[in-house]
């Protein structure tokens, strides 16, 4: 897990939203996701299991879904709690 958090991020910097290196994080996410279907479609479902595993529990794939869901234009509607996340 270190050595995929220091693609995204700097080695001497604390993990800054700034900091982020969002083409490598999409690299990564997207690397990834085509390991899953080419796993899928050649019915390894094992590999493709510990593949999303691995996607879900990546840093890369948590703040890529950070992102979408705050930099999107629906961010300042409320959901069905009728809250709005302001950060």
């Amino acid at each position: 897990m270190d050595i995929e958090l220091s693609m995204c991020v700097p080695a001497n910097h604390e993990t800054y939203w700034e900091n982020i290196n969002w083409s490598q994080c999409f690299k990564q996410v997207r690397r990834l996701q085509v390991r899953i279907v080419k796993a899928w479609k050649a019915e390894k479902y094992n590999k493709a299991k510990s593949l999303q595993w691995i996607l879900t529990k990546s840093f890369s794939a948590k703040a890529l879904a950070v992102k979408r869901v705050t930099e999107n234009t629906g961010g300042t509607t409320p959901g069905v709690d009728k809250l709005i996340w302001n950060t």
